[in-house]
């Protein structure tokens, strides 16, 4: 009698049965994908076009403006749609760079010990030390950019020490693993030891920590656009929860669209994305995914 087997499936597989097979999961990357739909494919649909009109500071919502106006008489709608853009982008472009350091310098430290830890790990406690919101002050003050590659670049140097500390106690576990024994023995190197046999072990748990270093970026961006750190230069959601706390917006209630609209998007976005994590580490985690 023949036996059948079924191949086992692969990373991408496994991470889209995480996603599905949960109900949490499933509404998590509907929600991601709405919002991602709506900030990058939003704008190629409408008219970027959006001219100040003093005739109509604070408009009602009618037909023609479908969340009102704003404090120079700007369609909401338009500014919302434009400005989801740049926070999601500068959070994937950040959490890239706060996971990057993390992973290299989390595995060299974990898995080479020695002197080498020992300074990573001095690294790490004085990164930890110096205060976010006083770091940007003192950067902004210096350096005012508009670009969002450096602000993502600015966000992930700063925020990588917590993940790096994580990073380093996995691979200090995986270490004595037997495979890594066998890999030692056939003298295949630290640097393939390091980056072929043990990382890529710890794939699931990369890939989770990723998500959550994007929503904590976003989180990074819209204060510092809230804190007037960042220059208003363009669409941005945090430009608008500023610029609504600046003229007053919650004391006028026609005016809550333009404060209520960005701050209900941002948070769709991250509930999204904390979903999605939860069923990924139900899915990626052996421990955790027969229960």
């Amino acid at each position: 009698m023949a036996v059948t087997t079924t191949a086992a499936p692969g990373v991408w597989g496994t991470i889209w049965q995480g996603l599905t097979r949960s109900t949490s999961g499933f509404v998590g990357l509907c929600l991601v994908l709405s919002v991602l739909l709506f900030s990058f494919v939003g704008p190629l649909l409408i008219d970027h076009h959006n001219p100040t009109d003093v005739t109509a500071i604070w408009g009602p919502i009618t037909a023609e403006h479908w969340l009102g106006t704003n404090h120079q008489g700007k369609d909401t709608f338009t500014q919302l749609v434009l400005g989801g853009r740049e926070p999601i982008w500068v959070g994937f472009v950040a959490a890239v760079i706060t996971v990057a350091i993390a992973v290299v310098l989390g595995g060299v430290a974990g898995y080479v010990r020695g002197r080498i830890d020992h300074f990573l790990l001095q690294l790490t406690d004085i990164t930890m030390t110096i205060p976010f919101i006083v770091l940007m002050l003192v950067i902004a003050s210096f350096f005012r950019t508009s670009s969002p590659l450096v602000v993502s670049f600015i966000i992930g140097l700063v925020t990588w020490p917590y993940l790096m500390r994580s990073i380093r106690a996995q691979v200090l576990t995986l270490r004595e693993r037997e495979f890594v024994e066998a890999a030692r023995l056939q003298d295949l190197g630290t640097a393939r030891i390091l980056f072929v046999e043990v990382l890529p072990n710890m794939a699931g748990y990369i890939f989770i920590n990723f998500i959550i270093a994007i929503t904590n970026a976003i989180y990074a961006v819209v204060g510092m656009y809230l804190l007037g750190l960042l220059p208003s230069t363009a669409d941005n959601w945090g430009l608008m929860i500023q610029q609504a706390w600046n003229n007053n917006a919650f004391l006028l209630p026609q005016a809550a669209p333009f404060l209520i609209a960005p701050m209900v998007m941002i948070m769709l976005f991250q509930i999204g994305l904390v979903t999605m994590t939860r069923s990924l580490e139900q899915a990626l985690n052996p421990r955790l995914r027969d229960r």
